[in-house]
């Protein structure tokens, strides 16, 4: 038999006694671009035996004109006949050929009918009508089945309409809530029937974070703690597991302010009302709003708007000698002192001088300076570096070159610790140094949220870093000072004791370049827990000291981004 026409691949073939037209179509790939499928004909003889129609069996599943070939039979497929385009609101866009008489509904029948998504009533139909200057033409069609069939036309286009996003009966319940929904509207309904009690404003996080203190399955841990990686550590200590927990709540409520979302159907605007969330709750009728159909109601957070410091949760971390050390609620405000005295005040083995006051916001900003300080530093070091690059003079060039080149290593090493230093936060107390300070000493300064109060007792020891034979901590004894540990410790060979500069215990900085004419910095008198810096030289070889001088301070810079002794080893010395 043959397959001839707009065949994607025409010619003869051999089939089965059992083939039928189908199978001949199949076997040649089927129509073409440019081919029906709704004309294809079957001659015999000379004559037409059948016309098949595709879609009939596509569409429907229908193979009744499908006879059996018999040898010598021609299938022709001839050109496309009338096309039309289905667009929009559907998954089934597509181009499809029509015969006349068909309708819009006899289309969308072959894509299953109307799409749930599509507007039922009316779809927006393009078509080339007879007029030269202006072919094309809108008209509105009706899909539903209980209006009149629309005919279609070589050249149309339907484009199925969304339907519209809003919701007939329904409010919005979002924000700071347990669980944000879009709700059932009723006549009458109010805010208090959309928040029934103050439960429905705990948020999943909270009670996540309360279950993940005791699992027994191990599969379910692993699956609450990849939810909590950026709000929970399961294996922090409890009391800071406490703060966690009570800001897991993404944040304290806000009762004082929620808003009401409104679209305005005359001005389409959206309107906001404002209403007291607790005053609602409770049934207040100047505030427990009456919804309407769309609206969208609020509830703020502390994440959302800062509240007043009255209203706030505001929470610290005492520890160490006090009498009640934990974490504490700040009363509005609340100082330093007054927070002591609220937990019972200190033990009699309290080190005042040595209290460790640290803040996340001085935290957060001495580390922005660590990071503009170690950039600038960089800067300086790159430039010197060029500079003396430029300047090797050639009566020793080699050696020189190599000792540059060394000197490069060592600079980008230095700047490589310093770049990973972190900042703690540390706020330096500035307390006379004496042993036996009272709480009162003490600055009494308002406290913020996360701030965290440690009282020591006391150590004694000091410590000697830096360029010394004995890099250790020495005993402590009263009336100690920094010659007695430059005396105990030795100083090494390279040690340049006019920078030198001694850590205090309570976070301050005492430099051998910053004391006063009449003062001595050998002299000054040293307190438990206190740590005595030596650097090296700046001119170790050939005077190629431009990083050391660029960082010749160290002093100042330990001092502007709150590290402390440990930050000083870290730094490799």
């Amino acid at each position: 038999m043959y397959v001839v026409g707009q065949a994607n691949r025409p010619g003869t073939y051999t089939l089965t006694s059992l083939s039928t037209l189908v199978n001949a179509v199949f076997a040649s790939g089927g129509p073409n671009p440019t081919g029906s499928m709704r004309a294809i004909e079957l001659k015999r003889g000379g004559k037409t035996v059948v016309t098949f129609d595709l879609y009939n069996l596509i569409g429907r599943g229908d193979k009744s004109r499908d006879p059996l070939l018999q040898p010598g039979d021609v299938v022709v497929i001839p050109p496309a006949g009338p096309r039309m385009a289905i667009t929009g609101a559907t998954d089934h866009a597509a181009i499809f050929e029509i015969k006349s008489g068909e309708t819009v509904q006899d289309m969308l029948r072959l894509i299953g009918g109307v799409p749930a998504l599509a507007k039922p009533d009316a779809a927006q139909l393009e078509r080339i009508g007879a007029d030269s200057k202006a072919p094309r033409q809108v008209l509105q069609v009706a899909l539903s089945a209980n209006q009149a069939p629309a005919a279609l036309q070589d050249g149309d286009i339907l484009t199925l309409l969304p339907i519209t996003g809003a919701f007939g009966n329904a409010v919005t319940l979002q924000g700071a809530v347990a669980q944000p929904l879009r709700h059932k509207w009723r006549n009458g309904m109010r805010v208090k029937d959309l928040i029934p009690d103050r439960e429905a404003l705990i948020t999943p996080d909270y009670y996540l974070a309360k279950n993940q203190l005791v699992q027994l399955d191990s599969k379910l841990d692993s699956k609450l703690d990849s939810k909590l990686d950026s709000k929970l550590d399961s294996k922090l200590d409890s009391g800071r597991g406490v703060i966690q927990r009570v800001r897991s709540m993404r944040g304290q409520i806000n009762w004082s302010y929620a808003v009401i979302e409104r679209l305005d159907p005359e001005t389409l605007r959206t309107k906001l009302l404002t209403f007291d969330l607790g005053k609602a709750i409770e049934g207040n009728e100047a505030h427990n709003l009456e919804l309407q159909v769309g609206d969208v109601v609020t509830i703020m957070s502390s994440q959302d708007l800062q509240l007043p410091t009255d209203r706030a949760t505001r929470l610290v971390r005492v520890e160490g000698e006090v009498m009640r050390p934990g974490v504490y609620e700040l009363w509005a405000g609340e100082t330093l002192r007054g927070l002591l005295e609220r937990v019972g005040g200190l033990t009699p083995q309290a080190y005042v001088y040595g209290t460790v006051f640290t803040r996340e916001s001085v935290r957060e900003q001495q580390q922005q300076n660590l990071e503009k300080l170690t950039q600038k530093l960089e800067q300086q070091m790159q430039s010197a570096s060029a500079t003396l690059a430029a300047n090797l003079r050639t009566d020793n060039g080699a050696q020189a070159q190599a000792v540059l080149e060394q000197q490069k290593k060592e600079m980008a090493a230095q700047i490589e610790r310093l770049r990973a230093l972190k900042a703690q936060g540390r706020v330096a107390l500035e307390l006379p140094p004496e042993l036996q300070l009272p709480p009162t000493s003490l600055p009494d300064m308002p406290l913020e949220d996360g701030d965290r109060i440690v009282v020591p007792p006391c150590p004694s020891f000091v410590a000697a870093l830096g360029s010394v034979n004995n890099e250790n901590v020495l005993v402590y004894r009263d009336g100690k000072t920094v010659s007695d540990v430059m005396r105990s410790a030795g100083l090494a060979s390279d040690a340049d004791a006019s920078e030198g500069f001694v850590l205090r215990a309570d976070g301050s900085v005492v430099s051998a370049s910053g004391a006063g004419l009449f003062s001595s910095f050998g002299g000054t008198r040293l307190m438990p827990g206190d740590t005595v810096f030596i650097p090296p030289k700046a001119d170790r070889e050939n005077n190629y000291n431009f990083w050391v001088r660029a960082l010749k301070d160290w002093s100042s810079i330990l001092s502007n981004v709150g590290v402390g002794a440990a930050a000083i080893k870290a730094l490799g010395y």
